[in-house]
């Protein structure tokens, strides 16, 4: 593994990275009220104008019209940034204090944010028109991602939550712990979806019929696992950021996991994970004090 911290401010409160249309990763500066860029070899960049001062930049993914989407925790807002820095912000239309977290482009070409405060999943197109879905949602929407059937599915505090691009929501509980937290969400190479289990202490599985499994063993105790990607080398990988987290995990599709923490500051609390396009997976170091880094493993 590596690190690299040149070029970040300090206590910049790293959360969520993606991977960029231009090659690059870009990741969300909380604290900081920024959005950054890294190149694969190590460069990093930062860009704080047209974001709403205390806004929280927090969710990040890649659009379809070539740009990066990303929510605004405190500020109601879900916002825009060019590749090369420029940003607009949109606000009509989503709920006050709604605390937009996740979000994603859908198969329908729009983006798609969970409101974690009022229960609501949102849409926004690339021309920036917003709609909102509540019908169905019951728990606290965090994460979202899109699914190989063709759907949005996402976490709450004690669900899976599938939306159809219609706006139609289903929910699943069946096998899942109660108050697991299920936190972030992804697609895997095995036709699933992928989540973790923040208070749980695990990973879980979910068909996309609604069937739930989940996976602890290998995991440590109190590890936290925080979000979760698929890596090149047709695993999951995920974060532990836990009180004794500290650690990248990976899971196969078959359910082994095995963790890594060599090459990781202790205490840095890996967050956001993506896979980039030079075939690595890159993290977030979310702690104030140790981390305020990003971090390289190679599958």
């Amino acid at each position: 593994m590596n690190e690299f911290s040149s070029g970040i401010t300090a206590s910049a409160g790293l959360e969520h990275i993606t991977s960029g249309p231009d090659g690059n990763l870009w990741f969300t500066e909380a604290v900081g009220n920024r959005i950054a860029r890294i190149t694969p070899s190590g460069n990093v960049t930062e860009f704080s104008s047209g974001i709403t001062n205390g806004s929280e930049p927090y969710g990040i993914a890649a659009g379809p019209d070539g740009n990066l989407w990303f929510t605004e925790t405190s500020s109601d807002q879900v916002a825009r940034i060019t590749t090369s820095g420029v940003v607009t912000e949109f606000s009509k239309g989503i709920t006050p204090r709604a605390y937009a977290e996740g979000i994603v482009t859908g198969p329908d070409g729009n983006l798609w944010f969970a409101e974690t405060q009022k229960n609501k999943v949102g849409r926004i197109t690339p021309s920036g028109v917003v709609t909102e879905f509540t019908t169905g949602i019951s728990s606290a929407p965090v994460d979202i991602t899109a699914g190989p059937d063709g759907n949005l599915w996402f976490t709450e505090l004690n669900a899976i939550g599938r939306i159809t691009p219609s706006g139609t929501v289903t929910e699943f509980t069946a096998g899942l712990t109660l108050n697991a937290n299920p936190f972030y969400i992804t697609p895997g190479p095995d036709g699933n979806l992928w989540f973790t289990e923040a208070n749980g202490n695990k990973i879980g599985r979910v068909t996309t019929s609604g069937a739930i499994m989940e996976f602890s063993s290998g995991i440590s105790p109190n590890a936290g696992p925080w979000a979760i990607a698929a890596g090149a080398d047709d695993n999951l990988w995920f974060t532990e950021a836990g009180g004794n987290g500290s650690r990248i995990g990976r899971i196969t599709t078959g359910g082994v996991i095995t963790e890594f923490s060599s090459g990781i500051t202790a205490l840095s609390a890996p967050v956001g994970i993506a896979a980039g396009a030079d075939g690595n997976l890159w993290f977030t170091e979310a702690s104030p004090f140790v981390g305020n880094k990003i971090g390289r493993v190679i599958p």
